[in-house]
């Protein structure tokens, strides 16, 4: 394949190969290990996530008005950017090997965008060949030019000395050009959400709504929206076996619908067992890419709870590799959307009904808590917010997203609900993490519509609505202040929490509705100073 178009010149390009000869390429040039399941084991080496601290925009009159700046989107100079995808070309002309990934981002076919991976690791291939839509042998022939093009050079450290690269790690979309370049991180995962971070800048400008969110749909046709952080359970819950997957991360909602943007699935298999998530576990077998998981060298069985290299580690496979999954990828409108946190501090319930108004106020917020252990300094649960549960990719002002999702909910009339994941009878060390079981009932009772008719009694700290009752939940874990041993200690966590809360919000108050504002937790922000 010539690649001249993009300014490279290696001759040595292998287009869309078949799994089976990127698996070849992986073991004999790459390092790749095959599991005892069949799937392809590889290191992404010093980064194992995301470096959002390193995302920049370029900044170019065209799109600069469109752009929420700030540490989110940080500009970088076109004559920077240029400078980064010479250096990404170089490298990419000199590499023994390159391997380039044609497919389509969104399979609503009137918003989906062809995208091209240009990359030096096999591995890298077989993941974007897992998480693009994979086009059909014509339309391969005639994918024609690209709407996008990644340029991955991640084996390439970025020049630090070069205006607004702060590091060797550079992950950088130039919109005008069309591309994204990466530097200095060989983790997959910034290429997917490159290619999340452009629908979010392009889908709202056609009035559609991009989220990061999982989706299903039961039998009847009904819809549900999981949105969350990482940790809160959103690809678990969605990959149900009543139900069908749409998609595990990223979606849109038109006016006729929501459609996945991915063709597969990049779940967290961290302490993943097949009684825990079987859909996910029977998911990884020949063609699914696992990405810094231990492998035992002699009978090569993946031990899923080894975290040496990481706690992030990943599973990437075709969304068909899920017995369940919706073909295609689209669903009428949400009949109700979840809200999912993992409150390590043990204040929320475990389920709560929300108003369009609490729904907004809860989305711009996107809570949850980081626990000890799970990052290097931190050694009690740490509040955290992503306004949208997905700040790091939001290209507009987070009320965008926010005023579009409640005025589609008031016109589908979709219920939204808040579930805690996370602890029950005390903060993280001293309560216990709810548990998946309790999770599901909850979500099932949902899904076949019995906790909107359950009458609900109010929560005195947060102004929320709590169910009084779920099929096959004991009752006792519903209102957390009655699980936890000292309710003084609780008024006081509560309160804690909800000045967090008002904290964080204060961002926003002069930009949403003032019933918005309203929705918040009842408890004032306490005065200082």
């Amino acid at each position: 394949m010539n690649l001249r178009q993009h300014g490279i010149s290696n001759l040595n390009v292998y287009h869309n190969l078949a799994p089976a000869a990127l698996y070849e390429h992986a073991v004999q040039f790459d390092n790749a290990e095959i599991t005892s399941s069949g799937a392809l084991c590889n290191q992404s080496y010093e980064k194992t996530g995301r470096s959002p601290l390193d995302k920049r925009i370029v900044d170019n009159p065209e799109s600069r008005d469109d752009v929420w700046w700030g540490p989110v989107n940080i500009p970088l100079s076109e004559k920077s950017y240029q400078t980064n995808r010479l250096r990404a070309i170089k490298f990419l002309d000199a590499c023994e090997n390159l391997y380039v990934v044609d497919g389509f981002a969104g399979w609503d076919p009137k918003h989906q965008l062809k995208i091209r991976v240009i990359c030096a690791r096999p591995y890298h291939a077989l993941f974007m060949h897992n998480m693009l839509i994979r086009p059909t042998t014509d339309e391969l022939v005639d994918f024609g030019r690209p709407d996008y093009t990644i340029l991955n050079a991640g084996k390439c450290p970025a020049d630090p000395t070069v205006a607004g690269n702060e590091s060797p790690t550079s992950v950088a979309l130039n919109l005008e050009a069309k591309e994204l370049t990466i530097l200095g991180t060989q983790y997959a995962g910034e290429m997917k959400k490159g290619i999340f971070t452009i629908m979010h800048q392009l889908m709202p400008k056609a009035g559609i709504l991009s989220m990061h969110c999982s989706a299903n749909q039961g039998s009847n046709g009904d819809v549900a929206l999981f949105f969350g952080l990482s940790g809160t359970g959103k690809t678990t819950l969605s990959a149900d076996a009543t139900r069908s997957l749409i998609g595990d991360d990223e979606h849109c909602w038109t006016d006729e619908g929501v459609f996945n943007i991915e063709g597969g699935c990049y779940a967290k298999v961290i302490d993943l067992t097949v009684d825990s998530e079987p859909e996910i576990f029977n998911a990884i077998r020949f063609g699914t890419v696992l990405e810094n998981t231990f492998v035992e060298p002699v009978t090569r069985e993946v031990d899923y709870t080894d975290t040496n290299l990481t706690l992030n580690t990943r599973a990437a496979y075709p969304i068909d590799f899920i017995a369940n999954a919706a073909n295609p990828c689209v669903g009428g409108h949400p009949n109700n959307i979840i809200l999912l946190t993992c409150d390590a501090f043990g204040v929320l319930p475990p389920v709560s009904r929300l108003t369009p108004e609490q729904a907004s106020y809860y989305f711009l917020n996107g809570y949850t808590a980081k626990v000890a252990g799970t990052e290097m300094g931190v050694s009690e649960p740490e509040a955290t917010f992503s306004t949208c549960f997905g700040a790091a990719f939001l290209m507009h002002h987070p009320n965008t997203y926010s005023r579009m999702l409640a005025e589609k909910m008031k016109r589908h009339q979709t219920n939204a609900w808040l579930i805690n994941t996370g602890w029950s009878g005390g903060a993280f060390g001293e309560g216990k993490r709810i548990s998946l079981q309790n999770t599901r009932q909850i979500i099932n009772a949902i899904h076949n519509g019995i906790l909107a008719k359950t009458p609900t009694k109010p929560e005195s700290f947060f102004g929320l609505e709590i169910p009084v009752t779920v099929p096959a939940c004991s009752d006792s874990i519903l209102i957390p202040r009655m699980t936890w041993k000292n309710p003084d200690q609780y008024d006081a966590a509560a309160k804690a929490l909800a000045e967090r809360f008002h904290s964080n919000f204060s961002q926003y108050i002069h930009h949403v509705d003032p019933q918005v504002l309203q929705a918040g937790p009842t408890v004032a922000l306490r005065k200082t100073g």
